[in-house]
């Protein structure tokens, strides 16, 4: 009877999440098949015309090597393919069915997961608010799909430290920024199998692109020559000097709006110096890192991607779709402290889809609504990323070399006591 009651209690506590899951993804599903439509650009545009014409190109062997706007590493050709596993939808049918089975995997990882011992449902939770929240644009990029690589690398690094690295490493040739989740792999033996095992994995994946198709390293010529987008931190200098006669313009270049004259080379640059002393305060971080908890792989990851975000030229709003992953794996944590950037980051992707597509003619206009529109969504990923940095920080750095100094201090003080009373 016992049994039976907890196997009842079990199930109807899953009806809540399964039900506001399903709900939220129909909507979504209506969205991308334009059954509702959403005001602004049309968000299915890339995949029924520019993904799809990469799909054309690629079954003919060769990679897109005269398309400037193909600017993602080989791997990125399986997820491009991936459609013709359907072959009885059209492209983009297939394409959206897909990137409604990875967000499924994702929620089911999270939501298994979560009823673990030391684990919580609250990831499960931030994913089902997160991704209808960026709205259609999570099922119209590719971006679910290595998301749901990335969350289930993460979910595999307690267990597995080799499972992290070869999904790690894959991850990383099929768009680059996965590589961020070795950032905070505990110091010994599961670094060396995890960093190992993903300098493997990505070496072969990358071999056997090299050897499938001609044009797999063709991308790096086109992103190197990518400027500074006008949805990223960077562009804000150029929203707010539109207004007191700056020369230059936002328009239509490799693939994105970007905005185009004079400084805009300087504030590219000045975003890749961000990006490199980014990554050096990461690099400092893991050397002075003394204590390392269940979360502590998650939460570096979270961190790592975050600064790689919000110092990137490039600020797609399915960039936001990483962040909601790794803040829902952070909060399947008890452990995780990340909360409160976890939350901010589920702000700004509500505001994203705002900012894109419905506002997005605001936008690259700098009127009045754009520029608030953009300055609170980028606003706010920056108080996450300095407050997740500063978290982390806190609980790896900080808090073990005060708990280090109060025990050395426990143990002195009775040789002290013991000396005064001699002396006497």
């Amino acid at each position: 009877m016992t049994t039976g009651v907890v196997g009842n209690g079990s199930r109807t506590s899953l009806r809540l999440p399964l039900g506001l899951w399903g709900l939220t993804r129909i909507i979504l599903l209506l969205c991308v098949f334009k059954v509702v439509v959403i005001p602004g650009p049309d968000i299915t545009f890339d995949v029924s015309n520019i993904y799809q014409g990469w799909y054309e190109v690629l079954r003919t062997g060769t990679y897109p090597l005269d398309d400037v706007t193909w600017q993602y590493p080989p791997a990125a050709a399986l997820a491009i393919l991936a459609p013709g596993l359907l072959p009885f939808l059209g492209y983009a049918s297939a394409f959206f069915v897909l990137a409604f089975l990875c967000d499924a995997l994702v929620f089911g990882l999270l939501l298994h997961t979560g009823r673990r011992a030391g684990r919580s449902s609250h990831g499960a939770w931030l994913w089902i608010a997160g991704v209808p929240l960026l709205g259609p644009t999570a099922y119209a990029r590719y971006d679910v799909m290595v998301t749901a690589v990335a969350v289930a690398a993460l979910l595999a690094a307690g267990r597995s430290p080799r499972v992290l690295g070869a999904l790690a490493g894959f991850g990383a040739v099929l768009k680059v920024w996965p590589v961020l989740l070795l950032a905070g792999t505990p110091k010994g033996r599961a670094t060396f199998r995890s960093w190992t095992t993903a300098a493997g994995a990505a070496a072969a994946v990358l071999l056997l692109c090299v050897l499938w198709m001609p044009g797999a390293l063709a991308f790096l010529g086109f992103q190197r020559d990518r400027g500074t987008e006008v949805e990223s931190l960077g562009s804000m200098v150029f929203h707010v000097i539109r207004h007191f006669g700056w020369e230059g313009e936002a328009r239509m270049n490799y693939g994105s709006i970007e905005f185009l004259g004079p400084y805009v080379s300087a504030v590219s640059t000045a975003a890749m110096m961000l990006t490199i002393a980014a990554f050096g305060w990461l690099l400092v971080w893991r050397l002075r890192a003394r204590a390392f908890t269940s979360s502590t792989v998650a939460d570096a990851a979270f961190v790592a991607v975050l600064l790689f975000t919000a110092t990137s030229r490039v600020l797609s709003p399915q960039y936001m779709l990483w962040l909601v992953g790794l803040a829902a794996v952070c909060m399947a944590y008890r452990s995780s402290r990340m909360r409160r950037p976890a939350h901010l980051v589920i702000w700004a992707t509500a505001v994203t889809q705002f900012e894109f597509p419905v506002w997005f003619s605001h936008v690259t206009r700098s009127d009045p609504l754009g520029v608030a529109v953009l300055f609170t969504r980028n606003g706010l990923l920056i108080a996450a990323t300095l407050i997740a940095c500063r978290i982390l920080w806190r609980q790896t750095v900080t808090e073990p070399r005060l708990a280090e100094a109060a025990a050395l201090a426990t143990v002195a003080q009775p040789e002290r006591e013991k000396a005064l009373s001699g002396s006497f």
